[in-house]
């Protein structure tokens, strides 16, 4: 298979939470082949406007928008203000999430109710909206960040891991009626990942031996892991995939390292 099989040249990718972490280094992992971004972000700006700019520097277009996943209807308006402003969207990476972590004796309604719309509610707008489309001109792509604790769950990540599973079984179902007109949809499902958000965690060696431990490739991830295979999906190269789910994870979800310190947390 020849290296154009992985152009993405003339498409564009709307990514959410492309201000940091995975979400940045996808948008500037699509770019990097050739597609243009919108790039949504929640109260960062300067980090927005910081993947734009490295964008700019590989001669790819790229926008910013603002939106607040956990304010129902906010993602299907920024889908349609994205495709108004900026033209058709081939590729979708639902990224943006939440994730609260409580004891599960302490889960409340409201706790709930912020994960579903943020993590579950959000995907589906954003879906029920760049979808159809996507069918109506025979090719798209959907990409959604997944978890290692939807098969691995944690007590106290219980409704964000349960959301992630739900996610999975939403891009099943939609990719079941889609993929005949060119839409392919899948999940790609990180392990343990260090981010500017999980730096602190990882800062405390006892913390980061325990879950090195765990790991049959013997390292966290970095975000950067989670690129080829998002670029395989989202190409011509992965056109005949659908409704997978990847673990990018160092083997985590076939079980723990030889050895592993029992318990380590995730």
């Amino acid at each position: 298979m020849s290296g154009a099989a992985f152009s993405l040249t003339g498409r564009r990718a709307l990514v959410t939470g492309a201000n940091t972490g995975i979400g940045r280094a996808l948008a500037l992992g699509l770019a990097s082949h050739g597609a243009d971004l919108v790039l949504h972000h929640l109260g960062d700006a300067d980090g927005a406007a910081e993947v734009r700019r490295e964008i700019a520097a590989m001669g790819r277009d790229a926008a910013v928008m603002e939106a607040d996943f956990a304010e129902a209807g906010a993602a299907g308006d920024l889908a349609d203000k994205a495709v108004a402003r900026h033209g058709p969207l081939d590729i979708l990476i639902a990224n943006a999430a939440i994730e609260q972590r409580r004891p599960w004796e302490d889960v409340t309604p409201a706790h709930v109710e912020a994960h579903v719309t943020a993590n579950f509610a959000s995907l589906l707008a954003l879906t029920r909206r760049l979808v159809p489309a996507m069918a109506e001109r025979g090719w798209g792509r959907v990409v959604a960040i997944g978890s290692v604790l939807a098969t691995r769950p944690r007590a106290e990540t219980v409704v964000y891991a349960a959301l992630k599973a739900a996610q999975l079984t939403a891009i099943r179902a939609i990719g079941r009626e889609v993929a005949h007109r060119g839409v392919t949809m899948n999940v790609i499902s990180p392990g343990a990942i260090e981010t500017e958000r999980t730096a602190e965690r990882y800062a405390d060696p006892a913390f980061r031996q325990a879950v090195t431990a765990k790991i049959p490739v013997g390292r966290t991830g970095r975000p950067e892991d989670c690129v080829g295979p998002v670029i395989m999906l989202c190409s011509d190269a992965g056109g005949y995939i659908t409704g997978a789910d990847i673990p990018v994870d160092g083997g985590w979800t076939i079980g723990d390292a030889p050895g592993a310190l029992p318990e380590a947390a995730s």
